[in-house]
């Protein structure tokens, strides 16, 4: 597999702190947290982590490739400027996709295929269809992930709400319209190019897409768990276990598409508007520069 990045910093530890991780062949589960440190939410130091993922979310392929010491700054102050430029900023769903973009590479090893932000007509405008098209090779195998994420304080409105979009999502017309947008912007010279235009095409049955696609869904949430704790220690790593699984379940037994692998994410938070709050602070610094 090749290398996700040459210019992104990385310790070689993964950042979320993995609850439960449960692959299967229809309806996986995980469930992750960002953890704490010496008693606080890891607030601040995740907002610093993620933005190490900004250039893969927001330029495309080939300007990413031109990534130096000479090129880096203003490479980034390009990505910040393309994700919006708006006071309205806690309504704004980026931050999530950014997050669900970290997540898919973190847990699955994942390799975007496109950047759809970097193709925003106006820097304001949001990007309709999936959240991330990502792929993941496996014994010479390509499989097409295709990313949903409600970035949200309610669990049960991010359930309701991407269960509806699940729903339109999933529909033969809209798959279709959609893999006509990616095949389009998929950079040639990238190494998997020619594999995902051929699953991609429209003489490939849909049949045979499905079988190589999974919908990774990302829902966050405001959780009294993750508040009322200190530390990641025993009692809260069961009480949060417990927390998950009940909103599994409850996703579990929404009207979800038979035929389509989902594998349901969701990340707890202490306080959403908080970690907006700080991610935007960066991007603001970000774009000033």
């Amino acid at each position: 597999m090749e290398s996700n990045s040459t210019w992104r910093y990385s310790t070689g530890r993964s950042f979320f702190e993995v609850i439960i991780h449960e692959p299967d062949v229809l309806r996986g589960l995980s469930g992750i947290c960002i953890g704490f440190e010496r008693g606080n939410w890891r607030c601040e130091r995740f907002s610093e982590y993620i933005f190490n993922y900004l250039p893969e979310f927001a330029l495309n392929w080939q300007e990413r490739q031109n990534f130096s010491d000479k090129t880096a700054v203003e490479l980034l102050r390009r990505a910040s400027k393309i994700i919006y430029q708006t006071e309205k900023y806690q309504k704004r769903g980026e931050f999530g996709e950014l997050i669900l973009l970290a997540v898919l590479e973190e847990l699955f090893n994942t390799i975007p295929a496109i950047a759809k932000i970097y193709y925003k007509s106006s820097v304001n405008d949001t990007v309709k269809g999936f959240d991330a098209v990502h792929v993941v090779v496996a014994d010479d195998t390509l499989e097409l992930w295709l990313g949903e994420v409600k970035f949200y304080c309610d669990i049960k409105k991010a359930i309701y709400d991407v269960v509806k979009e699940l729903e339109i999502h999933s529909g033969n017309g809209y798959l279709r319209n959609e893999f006509a947008f990616i095949s389009n912007k998929i950079d040639k010279s990238w190494d998997h190019s020619e594999d995902l235009l051929k699953l991609l095409d429209p003489n490939t049955s849909l049949d045979e897409v499905f079988d190589r696609t999974c919908i990774p869904v990302l829902l966050t949430y405001d959780s009294s768990t993750t508040r009322e704790y200190e530390n990641l220690k025993e009692k809260y790593r069961e009480i949060i276990e417990a927390e998950i699984r009940k909103y599994n379940d409850t996703f579990l037994k929404s009207n979800l598409p038979k035929d389509l692998k989902i594998h349901l994410i969701l990340l707890p938070l202490k306080s959403k508007v908080e970690l907006v709050e700080r991610l935007q602070k960066r991007l603001e610094a970000w774009q000033s520069i």
